[in-house]
């Protein structure tokens, strides 16, 4: 792969000027970089490597800049070297490892892109985990498409990945839908249960739940104690709300290896596993906290709780692992499952909403502390997404009565333009998300513009076989700066992928499609008023073959891209 291929000039030739003691034996070269310059006009690679080893080799950037484009330019690969500025060294490719890059997309097909990078590295990614109260909704969505992309990327440069749904089911949410699956239970019995109380779930979705447990257990509950009915009806109503989430999920092509009970940890006592642990470092005492800053309790009392030494890893108080009557609090039970979580893994990955932004900074250092700070622990914040409608505010939905599903969505507007227009920003900015501009057939939807690129990739290469030309590499010596253009584009998708998984960033997955359909785009445009430049033609069948193998491999790219998303390539549209 080019970037490939040019890293690995870079670095024999930085190992020949250490040979000839031009630089140090052992340099660190970790901040030595190749990308494409930001403007393409000074070329096709960068390499800042004079400017950041200068100060190692005791030269002028420019005079250490000089020895290694001296070196560059002697290369067949490369076509010609300009130093720019302080020290950048500009390069662009030659032809032929141009057209050697559109035969290694034709060779690699589907794995075109991916590497192993990162292989021998197990990274657990945690995404999603609502509470199982109720159907997934559009709060949900935007982490969980980014979290399934991550995971898709992390795999394309080698890493194993387990991917993991933290079920939360052992907090006060969990007896509220017992309660409320109680209700729908007495309806399912012809009770007349009036309107639901406030406090429990109201949404249809719990109908159901209550006719399943009807069925299951008779009149068995109708009149008995909640103490009687409450486990079972927990444990009943949140299976069923499990199923329902996995069915929702699966509508956006989203799995998840793992499953994790919460209120399984607390039962096999991973939790006192982990309290122990602490405490045999002095991680955990046993103190009291002050009163919170700024404000007036009338009935605050000092009570002594276990306190995990959050301070001493940055965080700005030490947090209580227990509430006053010994129960786990949330920050407790979360310590506990992710010291689970980092049995297994050499790295783990939280994708939580924004609105968990204060949580950070402790749960960080309880990962440092359990692991020694042998795990890399990260975490991503994704913000929340507005739902529009041609502008103006959607919030009703058919399923819930107070809010939009997934699967409401995902029935409008399909699972590849939810997944996609998740994708299409940062994931910590907020982002609107507006029904009918995610259906809009222009260049200002990015979904339709890119699956549009692979679809009239797709219908050209069909005509043309209609009429008995096919894409063949015999002849692509007759493409030229307009189609190595094309070449060049494409042949960044290896390091974009890359750079993406380093940078835990799918969207710059998206972003780099929208570019190369894009470019593809204008090319074929050139033919509207150009006829020598119609990929198709009629009169010269070698260059016809050549300019559709060259199309045939950008939609090869743009479809392994629109994979790592989860998105199909549109055959037509």
């Amino acid at each position: 792969m080019l970037f490939h291929i040019f890293q690995k000039h870079i670095d024999a030739i930085l190992d020949e000027l250490t040979d000839a003691e031009i630089l140090p034996s052992g340099v660190d070269r970790g901040n030595v970089t190749l990308e494409p310059p930001r403007d393409p006009s000074h070329g096709d690679l960068s390499t800042n490597a004079a400017m950041v080893l200068s100060k190692a080799a005791g030269m002028k950037p420019r005079d250490l800049a000089g020895k290694i484009a001296e070196k560059l330019d002697a290369l067949d690969d490369v076509q010609s070297v300009d130093i720019a500025g302080p020290g950048f060294i500009n390069m662009r490719v030659a032809a032929p490892v141009l057209l050697g890059e559109l035969l290694e997309i034709e060779q690699l097909g589907p794995e075109y892109g991916r590497s192993d990078k990162g292989r021998g590295v197990t990274v657990n990614i945690e995404y999603v985990s609502a509470n199982p109260t109720g159907p997934m909704h559009m709060g949900h969505c935007r982490g969980a498409v980014v979290g399934d992309a991550l995971a898709d990327l992390l795999e394309a440069v080698g890493h194993k990945v387990i991917r993991e749904y933290y079920v939360n089911d052992a907090g006060s949410q969990v007896d509220t839908l017992a309660r409320s699956a109680h209700l729908r239970y007495l309806e399912a019995l012809g009770e007349d249960i009036g309107t639901i109380p406030e406090g429990l779930y109201p949404g249809d979705y719990l109908k159901p739940v209550g006719e399943a447990l009807a069925a299951e257990f008779g009149e068995k509950y109708k009149d008995a104690a909640e103490a009687d009915w409450l486990l079972t009806f927990r444990k009943a109503a949140v299976a069923k709300m499990m199923d329902m989430i996995r069915s929702d999920l699966a509508m956006l092509g989203i799995r998840h290896d793992v499953f994790s009970s919460e209120a399984e940890l607390h039962e096999a006592g991973k939790a006192d596993a982990a309290e122990a642990e602490l405490r045999s470092r002095d991680l955990v005492y046993d103190g009291v906290l002050e009163q919170p800053k700024g404000k007036v309790i009338d009935d605050w009392e000092a009570v002594e709780l276990p306190l995990f030494r959050s301070t001493q890893f940055g965080d700005d108080q030490d947090r209580p692992i227990k509430k006053s009557d010994g129960r786990w609090t949330y920050f407790g039970g979360d310590l506990a499952y992710h010291f689970q979580k980092a049995q297994s893994a050499d790295e783990l990955i939280d994708i939580w909403g924004a609105d968990h932004s204060g949580t950070v900074k402790r749960i960080k250092a309880a990962v440092a502390a359990l692991t020694g700070g042998e795990t890399k622990f990260d975490v991503k914040l994704v913000q929340m997404v507005r739902l529009l409608r041609n502008g103006e505010p959607e919030k009703m939905s058919k399923r819930s009565g107070n809010f939009v599903t997934i699967a409401d969505m995902v029935d409008e507007v399909g699972k590849d333009a939810v997944r996609f227009t998740m994708l299409t920003r940062k994931a910590d900015a907020q982002m609107d998300f507006d029904f009918a501009k995610v259906m809009e057939a222009s260049r200002d939807n990015p979904v339709f513009y890119v699956q549009y690129a692979h679809a009239r990739i797709q219908s050209m290469l069909r005509k043309a076989a209609e009429d008995g030309v096919v894409a063949s590499a015999a002849h692509l010596d007759r493409l030229g700066e307009e189609e190595l253009e094309l070449v060049k584009l494409a042949a960044q998708f290896p390091r974009i992928i890359e750079s993406a998984a380093a940078s835990r960033e799918p969207h710059r997955v998206a972003f780099y499609l929208n570019d190369l359909a894009a470019a593809f785009h204008g090319y074929y445009n050139l033919g509207n008023d150009r006829p020598d430049k119609r990929i198709i033609m009629v009169n010269d069948p070698e260059t016809t073959s050549a300019r559709l193998f060259l199309a045939k491999n950008i939609g090869q790219t743009v479809k392994n891209g629109l994979a790592l998303m989860g998105v199909e390539a549109a055959e037509s549209m």
